[in-house]
Formats: structure tokens, C-alpha cells, sequence
């Protein structure tokens, strides 16, 4: 044997290119030692030269473009790309996002890992989380179909070789950003199996996904890097057989954020347990704790072997440790980075997301008008956000608008204040230092002052932006001389330190706060700075408006044929991570600009360029028309442009429901979207925009639709056609909707939900037939009396439609299924399986599975159409009784009815302390209705009536 490895150059048989692949990876993990084992547990994995194994980082962020390696190709944000419904597409991107990986990979191979943190697919049931820019929207299959092909792209179609690897995030449940890093969230089976864990699904199924990340939260009290689904679903159930990372600070955070251990070497042991293999912490202490683990036995060397299997299985994969020549995607030329064909499709994407909200006629714009004014503060931006890449250019509305109609017949303003600031203590007004942008108090007349152009951005976030050099003032770090200046090119960062507030003061003049809240004050040397706690605050400042950027706007518009107001959100500000949106609608300072822009020229089209959904409700009932874009990439201006003006025609649709009022929303902690009645499948009220909408510039009708069978079993498939037509004058896309809908059920079911979409381009005058294929499957839901999918018998309705509201053909299929059965109350039925509840959460229990808990001092949960036999007498359960106790109420047939029997529980000495009660029940018989009313500190994990 060594003869043959010395014949071929092969030192060792993981270097030998024709073993497989296991056999490889187990070789090379057994020549490693423990303190190199350890090494490389962290996402900066050493390099172990006597083994020739290089370094390697885990972890290149690339959501919509490769990011933070320089500049690279920008596409638009992820909640964008939703808007598409074009799963072809993103598997054209996610192969872009892999060539430009590549290339950085190859210049420096250490530092710019191969694995790629993307996509986001966490389901965004909640409009205002502040990270809904990076995901793909509101719905499970939706939002499966297109990382799903997205992630094909990143990792090519070589039978053994990645191109690149996604790593899918974040698993699961993240949905807030408040106390998201100790917040623990309570999500019952049924939500859990239909609807969370859906879209995670197809990727790892179909898509055959390489890595995952897990959740910053807890789920139903366990932090989500202890989460034994990882290892059960995930690895288990979906044969994902790559690796599995931990969030940035996550697995330390078991222990400073959750509180959930008390030492970092529990927090590693429990983390590489339950199914992590790479740690994502600061790794002196990370490896240091692994150390600590391995000493106290709370972790075996073949648990790290079982850990750097999965890693070292991707890299393989990935061809580090083969020839070039086998790898097919070993050299990607340089010339693929920014492309002229990756800006192609960074365009075609932007068009592609466009969606037209309203349209009366007024668009698309004639080229040949008089002229247009083109407003709003979005108007001549095209930002980037947290994760974005770094643009090799950028195309702004106002730079598209020009490009089509020329500079002369097109108008611009901000619909900005430009203000300045007078010293309230000594008079002076604020100027800015040309050779640094400090600012200081030291002008006398208001002609030496500086004029800022004041963008609301609502809820106290404004930012200011000194005329004379074009730059945001900032607040500066104690290494480049503290206090303000005007020195930022953009308001962005982890800590947006760009933003400020006015606060009322004494008379006429008002508190200036930093992005803290912190007074802004004036220093002894007349510069402002941020106030320290020593120092006494003083009256404030005096804001002169020097224009009235309203009135200026409106003037504008008074003058031109058209109006085109921009506006949206700055992906820094009111909602970003860390941050969730204070409401859902657009900053009143926008609002008011919009409505007196509409007064002044009927002729307004509203353009709104943003990260989420907004409430626009004034704008819905009076603006002709209305555009929807997300932060578009590079292309942005000329994406948006091309829609105005009818180069193309708009076809992008809603990734998510657009509601009239953040009032219609439960509390944002609140995940349970059954009886929540969150997104498009359970809400029954009106909403602004219904998910999946959007206009054309031309009609489509549809006509015919088939079913291949009027009845199936529960394991058939069936096909489904439709015939849609172009019956308008111009070309277009048409994204066809398959929805279906549960006629009967023994549970609450979805009033709909998307089992299928097409994006289509049909010429003027065309028709085509589109098929989907339906199974069976795909009609189940979860069990919980049986903890398993189930298709049931009855009918269903299948739909075709523009939207989740516009249903414009529909039929009925019958289905042979399943009958559920009655529940039997003599096996143990776990708490978490009921079929209704009020006034509790799900925790954990350590000794197995999962508990039911008040949320105060009493709670209930149901359980329908349970079977007693001929006769039950003795209520069990097992319990925690944590430090003050409770009982548990029996009754039967209604939560309001009088109790069989009380069990009383004990203080047992902690949440997690369990014991068993029992207590004797009136003699019980048949099928029964059954509540448990929970009170005072009572857990239950499981009980059963015998």
C-alpha cells in the first residue's frame, strides 16, 4: 500500500483523488491530533502544513452579490429578487455570485472562503422585522423555489464538485430583532412543520444545500445552536451531509445572552452535540472552552471527529485537496469579476422586480412630454445596505430619467429643509471647518453659516448633509478627534452614528441628540460634541430654514407635465439588523411631500424604492400610479426608468401581503400564524396590496382549466393546465398562481396557500398553455395527534389566479386520503399537540421533548375528539411545579364547564425540576372534548387519562 502512494505522489490516502469521498475524509481527520482537531473547530481553520492543509475561512457574505472583498457585482436586495417569481433567474445569479467568489478565492484562498452565508430563508411572517430586506418574503414555497435554484447556481451542477456552498440561514424562527439574541419563541408543531421549517425544506431536498446556520433566538426555550432538530430534522430527515455553522457570538452567547449555561465549555459541548460543527466566536476562547469540554468529559474526541467530517466534507468537495485539472471550476478567469453579462443580469433583475402597484392610465410616460420633475430624497440615491457588495457603479433614478428623456426637460429636488443652526447660547451660527468638516459655533452672521439639507427620515431619525461639501455629519470616534463633523460619504454602519434628532427645548430652540440620544452641545472651544456626563447641557440650537424644500418641490411640479415623487426607507435607519421598524408606514415628512406634490400636478406617479412593505393607504386612494422597488443594486435607475417610459413591461409581483396598518398585526413575538391569522394563508381582513400583485402594461386572460383527474388517492400526483393569453397591445411577463384550499378538515386550515407559480413572456396576441403538477403531498398537514403528515380525504379547491386575491378560474379535486383518528387519552400525549390554546408558550423540557407554560397567572390548552374507552379514572402527567406551584383543571366538552378534577402541583424546586401527579377523574367514557386550564408555575410535558 505505501508503495502505491509513493508511486502516485500520494503521501497520504486523502490526497488520493479516485478513493471515495469518506474514506478520504475519515484518513485525513485521523492524522490530525486533538490540539489540531481543536484548531480547526472555528471559522478560521489553521493550517496544519505537515498534513498540507491550508488555512480556511468559512463564511463569505454574498446575500445578493459578493460582499466586503471589494467591488463585485450588486444585484438587488433579497426581498426584491422575491418580486421576481423567477426561479430561473436566480439560478442564473446564484452562479454569478459563485464565478465572482471564485476569483476572490483565488487571490487570496486563506481569507476568501468558498462558503457562501446565503441565502436568508427565514419565513417573514412579520412586515416589520428589521432584516425583512434580506429574505424571500412571507411564503414557504415560494420563498423554497427560489433559494432552492438560487442555490444550484452557487453550487453548480457537477455531480461531485461545488462551485461555491450556500449556507442557508437562519434555522429558524427568526423573525425580530428585539432581544433576538435571548429571546426564546413559542412555535407549535403544526406551525412549526407547515410553515417554518417548509422553506428550509426544497434546499436542502432539492437543492442540496452544502451548509446552515442556526438562529441568534431560542426555540420553545432551547438557543437555537442547542436545537436537537438539527441534527433529527436537518441532518436526519433531509440528509443534509455538509456542515453546520453557528451565528456570529451565538454559541459564547448560550452563556452571556441566553443564560442558558454557566460555562463557555458547557456552551461548546451542547452546541457541537446538537449538531454544530463550526464555531463562529472569538476563537482564542472558543478554544479554549473546547479544551475545558474535552478535560471534563462533556465532550469525546469523536465528537470533534464527527464535527470536522462534515467540514472537511465540503472542502473536498469544493476540490481544495485536487489536482486543478479534475475541478472543473478551479480557475474562473479574472474577467468574471463585474462582468459586462453580470451587470446584464444585475439589469434584468431590477426590471424584473419591478412591481406597479397602481396604474390609471398614467403610465408608462411618453418620451416625448415636455418635461418632468423628478423629487423625493430617493430620487437620486441607489443605496447599498449591510450586506450588500460593493458596486463597480451606481445608477440613480434621477441619472435613469435623465438618460431617456435628456438633462433639459427633466427637474429635480429632494423635497429637503435646508436649514441652518444657531448657537441658542451665544448667537453663533454652526459652520464647517474645510479642512476636516469639523463643526463649530464660531460664525456671527448667518452668511458665514453652513446650510445642511435636512433629511426626515421619521421616528426622530434625521441626517444632515453640509452643502458646501457634499458630506453627512457624523459623530466622530475618539481616535479622529471626537465631537461632529461633515465628514461621512454615506449614513450607514452597524451603529449609524449619522443619525440625529431635535428634541423641544427651552423657548423657540431645540435639543440636538446623536444617534444615542445624547445631547449635542457646544465644547470650549465652540465645537459640537456629544455630551458627557459631567458636562451641563445647554439651551440648544435655533433651526433657520433657509428653503422650504415642501414648497419648493411643489413649485416644481406645478411647472412640469409629470411628477415622479421618490420615496422609501434608507436601509440604515428605522429598521436594519439589530433594529426592528417602528411602524410599517412611510416617515410623515414623506407623506406630507407626496400629498403636496399631488395638489400641486395631478399628474404624480409615486415611486417607492424600499426594503419591505409599506402602509400607503392615502397614496393607494388619490396617486394615478404607484411603482414598487426594492434597493434595486447597481441598476437601480436604469431598471426603474425602463418601466416608466415602456422599454419594459413591469411583471414583478408581492412577496408579501401589504396591510392597511400595523394595527392589524399581532405582537411581533407573537409566531403563531394560525390563530395569529399572519400572511396571506390566515389573514381575513382587507389589505392594501394582497400578496402576489402586480401589474401589467397589457391584459392576460385566462381560460380552461384541466385537471389530468377529478379524483386521486392520497399518493397520486395529478397535472393541472391552464391557458392564459396575451390579449393586450404589448408584450409581457404574466407570473401564473397555483393556489389550493382544504374544503373540510378536522383543523383550522390555510384560507389558501401557494402550491405552484410560473413567470411566463407571452408576445401581444399569444397564448400558452401552463402546467403544474400537483401532488398529493402537497395537500397534507401535520398531525399532531399522530406526530406525522396527513393528506385527508375530502375535496379541495385548486385556483388559478393574479394573486392570492385575484382568483380568476378555480375547480375541485377529490382526494382518497386519510380519515384522522380520535386521540387516545390512555397514551402519553405530549402537551405541545393540542389543538387550541390561550394564555400559554411553549418551554423547553430538559428531560425530553417540550412543556406548556402560563404566559401569567392562568392558561389553557384543548384537545378535540379525544377517545376515553369504556372507562377512564385517573387523570397522570408529568410536571414542574418550578418554585411557587399550581394546579391543572380537567374539563370536558367545554373550556367553561365544570372541572372533572384538579390535579394539584407541588413546588418541585425549579422550571426544569419534573416529577409525576396524579389524581382521580369522574369515571369517563366515548369521544369527549378535553381542556387542561393551567395555573399559577405549573410545566407540563405529557399527561394521559386512564
Amino acid at each position: 500500500m505505501r508503495l502505491f502512494y509513493v508511486e502516485h505522489n500520494y503521501q497520504f490516502p486523502f490526497q488520493n483523488p479516485d478513493l471515495p469521498l469518506e474514506e478520504r475524509v475519515n484518513d485525513l481527520i485521523s492524522r490530525f491530533t486533538v490540539e489540531e482537531k481543536i484548531q480547526l473547530m472555528c471559522q478560521y481553520q489553521a493550517e496544519i502544513p505537515r498534513l498540507g492543509v491550508q488555512k480556511y475561512k468559512h463564511g463569505t457574505e454574498g446575500a445578493h452579490g459578493v460582499a466586503w472583498l471589494g467591488e463585485a457585482t450588486v444585484f438587488p436586495q433579497n426581498t426584491g429578487l422575491a418580486c421576481t417569481w423567477n426561479p430561473e433567474l436566480m439560478r442564473e445569479i446564484g452562479s454569478v455570485i459563485a464565478d465572482e467568489a471564485r476569483v476572490y478565492y483565488q487571490r487570496d484562498p486563506a481569507i476568501n472562503g468558498l462558503t457562501i452565508w446565503a441565502p436568508t430563508v427565514d419565513m417573514e411572517r412579520d412586515p416589520r422585522w428589521g432584516r425583512t430586506e434580506e429574505a424571500y418574503g412571507e411564503d414557504p414555497c415560494l420563498t423554497g423555489r427560489l433559494t432552492t435554484e438560487l442555490i444550484k447556481g452557487m453550487q453548480g451542477d457537477h455531480p461531485f464538485y461545488y462551485k461555491t456552498v450556500a449556507t442557508l440561514k437562519h434555522f429558524y424562527g427568526n423573525n425580530n430583532e428585539i432581544d433576538r439574541g435571548s429571546a426564546s419563541v413559542s412555535i407549535d408543531p403544526r406551525n412549526k412543520r407547515e410553515y417554518y421549517l417548509k422553506a428550509f425544506e426544497a434546499p436542502f431536498r432539492e437543492g442540496g444545500a452544502g451548509s446552515m446556520m442556526t438562529a441568534y433566538n431560542g426555540i420553545n426555550g432551547t438557543p437555537c445552536n442547542l436545537n436537537n432538530e438539527v441534527n433529527e430534522i436537518v441532518k436526519g430527515e433531509w440528509g443534509m451531509n455538509g456542515f453546520v455553522v453557528g451565528d456570529a457570538g451565538d454559541v459564547l452567547g448560550t452563556v452571556m445572552d441566553h443564560g442558558y449555561v454557566q460555562s463557555y465549555a458547557e456552551a461548546v459541548a451542547g452546541s457541537v452535540k446538537a449538531g454544530i460543527d463550526s464555531i463562529t466566536d472569538d476563537q482564542d476562547i472558543s478554544f479554549q472552552a473546547l479544551r475545558d469540554a474535552l478535560k471534563q468529559g462533556l465532550l469525546s474526541e469523536a465528537d470533534l471527529d464527527h464535527a470536522l467530517r462534515n467540514t472537511f466534507r465540503v472542502r473536498f468537495r469544493l476540490g481544495e485537496f485536487d489536482p486543478a485539472e479534475r475541478n472543473p471550476y478551479s480557475h474562473v478567469p479574472e474577467s468574471k469579476l463585474c462582468a459586462p453579462e453580470h451587470a446584464a443580469l444585475s439589469l434584468r433583475a431590477a426590471r424584473e422586480s419591478v412591481v406597479l402597484l397602481k396604474n390609471e392610465g398614467l403610465l408608462p410616460l411618453p418620451k416625448e412630454q415636455g418635461s418632468v420633475a423628478v423629487i423625493g430624497p430617493l430620487a437620486n440615491e441607489a443605496y447599498t445596505d449591510w450586506y450588500s457588495g460593493t458596486p463597480a457603479y451606481r445608477i440613480t433614478p434621477l441619472q435613469g430619467v435623465m438618460e431617456q428623456l435628456g438633462t433639459n426637460n427633466v427637474h429635480f429636488s429632494t423635497g429637503n429643509n435646508r436649514i441652518r443652526l444657531r448657537s441658542a447660547q451665544t448667537g453663533n451660527y454652526v459652520s464647517v471647518a474645510p479642512e476636516d468638516g469639523e463643526l463649530r459655533t464660531e460664525s456671527a452672521s448667518a452668511e458665514q453659516a453652513e446650510i445642511f439639507e435636512c433629511t426626515d427620515w421619521g421616528w426622530d431619525s434625521l441626517t444632515l448633509r453640509a452643502m458646501s461639501n457634499g458630506r453627512f455629519v457624523t459623530e466622530r470616534d475618539h481616535e479622529q478627534g471626537g465631537g461632529l463633523a461633515a465628514a461621512a460619504e454615506e449614513a450607514r454602519g452597524w451603529f449609524v452614528k449619522e443619525v440625529f434628532s431635535f428634541a423641544e427645548g427651552e423657548k423657540d430652540a431645540l435639543l440636538m441628540k446623536s444617534w444615542e440620544g445624547k445631547p449635542i452641545v457646544e465644547d470650549g472651544d465652540r465645537r459640537l460634541v456629544v455630551a458627557g456626563e459631567e458636562q451641563t447641557l445647554r439651551p440648544g440650537f435655533y433651526v433657520e430654514i433657509v428653503q422650504d424644500g415642501v414648497k419648493e418641490a411643489a413649485d416644481m411640479a406645478k411647472s412640469v407635465d409629470t411628477a415622479i415623487v421618490f420615496v422609501g426607507n434608507s436601509p440604515f435607519i428605522n429598521g436594519k439588523e439589530t433594529v426592528d421598524r417602528p411602524d410599517i408606514t412611510l416617515p410623515p415628512a414623506q407623506q406630507a411631500l407626496i400629498q403636496a406634490v399631488h395638489a400641486a400636478n395631478p399628474n404624480t406617479v409615486v415611486v417607492i424604492v424600499g426594503s419591505y412593505p409599506f402602509a400607503v393607504n392615502w397614496e393607494k386612494e388619490h396617486i394615478p400610479s404607484i411603482l414598487f422597488t426594492s434597493h434595486g443594486g447597481q441598476e437601480l435607475g436604469h431598471a426603474v426608468s425602463d418601466v416608466l417610459f415602456g422599454n419594459y413591461n413591469p411583471a414583478g409581483r408581492l412577496n408579501m401581503t401589504w396591510y392597511k396598518s400595523a394595527a392589524e398585526l399581532p405582537d411581533i413575538m407573537d409566531y403563531d400564524i394560525i390563530k395569529g391569522k399572519r400572511t396571506y394563508q390566515y389573514f381575513d381582513g382587507e389589505v392594501l396590496f394582497p400578496f402576489g400583485h402586480g401589474l401589467s402594461y397589457t391584459e392576460f386572460a385566462y381560460s380552461e382549466l384541466i385537471l389530468s383527474a377529478a379524483k386521486v388517492s392520497g399518493k397520486d400526483t395529478v397535472t393541472v393546465s391552464v391557458n392564459v393569453s396575451n390579449t393586450g397591445q404589448l408584450k409581457g411577463d404574466e407570473v401564473v398562481q397555483l393556489y389550493v384550499r382544504a374544503n373540510q378538515s378536522r383543523v383550522v386550515r390555510p384560507l389558501k396557500t401557494l402550491s405552484g407559480f410560473r413567470r411566463i413572456h407571452l408576445a401581444a396576441g399569444a397564448s400558452a398553455t401552463v402546467t403544474f403538477e400537483l401532488r398529493s403531498a402537497d395537500l397534507a398537514f401535520w398531525d399532531v395527534t399522530r406526530d406525522r403528515y396527513c393528506v385527508e380525504s375530502g375535496s379541495y379547491t385548486l385556483m388559478i389566479g393574479r394573486s392570492a386575491e385575484d382568483i380568476v378560474l378555480q375547480t375541485t379535486l377529490e382526494v382518497e386520503g386519510e380519515r384522522v383518528p380520535p386521540r387516545t387519552a390512555a397514551a402519553p400525549v405530549r402537551a405541545v399537540n393540542y389543538d387550541d390554546y390561550e394564555g400559554v408558550y411553549i418551554d423547553e423540557c430538559r428531560e425530553g421533548g417540550e412543556s406548556v407554560a402560563c404566559k401569567r397567572e392562568a392558561g389553557w390548552i384543548a384537545f378535540h375528539d379525544v377517545e376515553f374507552g369504556a372507562e377512564a379514572t385517573r387523570f397522570e402527567a408529568r410536571v414542574s411545579g418550578s418554585t411557587k406551584g399550581g394546579a391543572i383543571a380537567i374539563i370536558l366538552d367545554g373550556v367553561d364547564g365544570p372541572a372533572a378534577a384538579v390535579c394539584r402541583v407541588l413546588p418541585t424546586g425549579g422550571p426544569q425540576a419534573w416529577t409525576t401527579v396524579s389524581v382521580p377523574v369522574e369515571e369517563v367514557s366515548g369521544r369527549r372534548q378535553l381542556y387542561l386550564k393551567l395555573q399559577g408555575e405549573v410545566r407540563l410535558s405529557w399527561f394521559r387519562i386512564v
